[in-house]
Formats: C-alpha cells, sequence, structure tokens
C-alpha cells in the first residue's frame, strides 16, 4: 500500500450511567480513531487506550504519530507488526489496514483472513461492579439476555453472585473480578462460584500473584485477561489457567490476535473474544474472532448512551456481522 494520508482524532462517548470496576469507575468512553485514505478509498478503525497497561489518549495518538512516515508510505501488517509494540496503538493502525484491503479488493476481511463467514453470535452482557442488590437489580432488568457478565471486586463477591443468580435464576453466568481476589480467597470463593452455576472466572488474582493458580483445583474454569497480552504472553499460561481472553486492544490488532487464537487453541486453552468499552467500530474487526472462540464478550456499544452510524446490528445480545459500510 503507498501514497496513504493518515488522520488521528479523539473522540468521547458518553457510557450508559457508570461502567465499573474494581480499579475504579468511569462515565465515557475515550477513543482514538485511525483513519487511512488513498485517495479513493478509506479505511478505518478504533482503539481504547487503557489505563491498565499505561496507556492514555495522548500517549496512544503520539505512537502512531512518531509512525506516520512508515504509514502513508504503505507499511504492511507484518511490518506494522515488527515496528510497533502491541497495544491499542497498534491495533487501530492494524484494523484499519485490514479494512482499506478489504475495499480496495472488494473482498470481506473474513476473507482475506482465511476465516469463514462470521455468523450471529451471543454475547455477554456486562453488570457492573455495585453493592449486591444493586447488581441484583441491573441482572433482573438484564435477564432476558442468556449470558451475563458480572465484574467482581473482593470482599462480598460471594454475596453479589448469590444476589444476581437469585434475580436471573435461568441466565448463564461468568464473572471478571479484574485482578481484585488474593490467593487466601480462591479455597472458599471457587467452589462459591461453581456452586452458583458461574461457568467461567476471569482474571482473579493480580497478574504478578497469578502462580498459585497452578496449585489448586479449578472447579471452574479460569481466564487470563491481564496476564495474557499477545503472543509474547502466551507460554505457560496452560499451567495456570483454562482460557485466554484475547483482546485487539492487547494484541495490537486483527493480525496478532489472529495468531495468538489459533495458538492458544493448539496448547489447549479456550478462547474469549473480549473487548473494552467502545463503538460498533472497535467491536467490528472483533466479531471475526467469533468463530474461533468458546465465549464472546462483545458488549461495548450496549453500554454507552449511543453508538456511531452506520454500527454493528444488536438483537437483544446476538450480535451481527458487520456490514462493509462499517467495517470489513
Amino acid at each position: 500500500m503507498a501514497g496513504l494520508t493518515l488522520t488521528v482524532r479523539r473522540e468521547s462517548w458518553p457510557i450508559l450511567g457508570a461502567f465499573t470496576i474494581s480499579r475504579g469507575s468511569r462515565r465515557q468512553a475515550e477513543v482514538v480513531v485511525v483513519e487511512l485514505d488513498d485517495g479513493s478509498r478509506r479505511g478505518w478503525a478504533e482503539c481504547a487506550p487503557y489505563p491498565r497497561y499505561g496507556e492514555t489518549v495522548a500517549g496512544v495518538i503520539a505512537e502512531i504519530e512518531a509512525e506516520r512516515p512508515a504509514i502513508e508510505a504503505g507499511i504492511g501488517r507484518d511490518a506494522l507488526r515488527d515496528r510497533m509494540a502491541p497495544g491499542a496503538a497498534r491495533n487501530a493502525v492494524d484494523c484499519a489496514l485490514w479494512d482499506l484491503e478489504a475495499k480496495r479488493s472488494q473482498r470481506p476481511a473474513f476473507e482475506i483472513a482465511g476465516l469463514p463467514a462470521p455468523a450471529p453470535m451471543v454475547t455477554a452482557f456486562t453488570i457492573s461492579l455495585a453493592a449486591p442488590a444493586e447488581m441484583a437489580a441491573a441482572a433482573a432488568a438484564a435477564a432476558d439476555r442468556p449470558l451475563l457478565k458480572l465484574k467482581l471486586g473482593g470482599p462480598g463477591d460471594v454475596e453479589r453472585v448469590a444476589a444476581v443468580r437469585a434475580a436471573a435464576p435461568e441466565s448463564r453466568l461468568i464473572v471478571d473480578a479484574n485482578e481484585a481476589w488474593q490467593p487466601a480467597m480462591l479455597a472458599d470463593h471457587l467452589p462459591a462460584m461453581a456452586e452458583f452455576g458461574v461457568e467461567l472466572v476471569e482474571q482473579p488474582l493480580p497478574a504478578d500473584a497469578d502462580v498459585a493458580l497452578a496449585e489448586i483445583e479449578h472447579t471452574v474454569p479460569i481466564c487470563a485477561d491481564e496476564s495474557f497480552h499477545d503472543g509474547a504472553t502466551l507460554a505457560g499460561l496452560a499451567a495456570r489457567y483454562d482460557f485466554v481472553n484475547v483482546k485487539l486492544d492487547k494484541t495490537g490488532g486483527l493480525t496478532e490476535a489472529l495468531r495468538v487464537a489459533r495458538d492458544a487453541r493448539a496448547q489447549g486453552l479456550g478462547i474469549m473474544v473480549g473487548c473494552m468499552v467502545a463503538t460498533s467500530l472497535a467491536m467490528a474487526p472483533a466479531v471475526l474472532l467469533g468463530g474461533l472462540a468458546d465465549l464472546v464478550d462483545l458488549d461495548g456499544p450496549l453500554l454507552l448512551a449511543r453508538d456511531r452510524t452506520p454500527a454493528l446490528a444488536y438483537v437483544g445480545s446476538v450480535i451481527h456481522p458487520p456490514e462493509p459500510e462499517l467495517w470489513g
């Protein structure tokens, strides 16, 4: 690809209410949008900088701007992977390159990637961390959704899950502690999660303390999120985890995500495809990974007060594949 014009901009999207996890709460989704224009076609993509990894909107924009000459000269996706570190900045550029290639070739991105055509898929729907009664009320309001993901925070988590299970008895449940548990909690918390029918516990321990997971019985499958980023962090995870959460903003784009999803599967790990809180533009490339995944958690736009146009079609908790006008 040659002769491209790069545009980078910041956007802020209001969250419906607040999004709360163990590390804090926010009411806005701050994203970075990248556009690549060759004069007749435009490819675009979106990333969500993640403070947990030291990312900021300004830092991500600066990282992309530093690569402007190479990007506008037509860098390929594999060369981009070698030049930029995994993370949100590379994700936005990588996925914009995928979109541009799809539009130039008039072939869908899934076909270029050698994937089957994506089918409609069920996404988890997130219930933010709160007091048990508040989470139960939120779960009751979402009880028609088949899969709920509960954000947990450490002390009181058993009570939170018990309250939600009572409020939404028919919903499948997965939980995400976002590193809020300590090793001493595992002996009580994991059996309790199993008792309430929880199907997956995501990142219970801090990433630097997760060696304890290799020494206990997994009464519920455990998924790596903060402990897993890209191919370089995959080694050794199968001794501690049963699943990995593949997020484009962590892997640094669809190119690396496809590699690590296949490598994780080859190591016997289950796969969740996850997301940050962002618009449909950020979700669209991740939908292509849905066919490789056991669980899909791409509800970012459902947590916003409004989405961009065009947008993904959500029918309840079912995501339909993106139309070319959005991405790919």
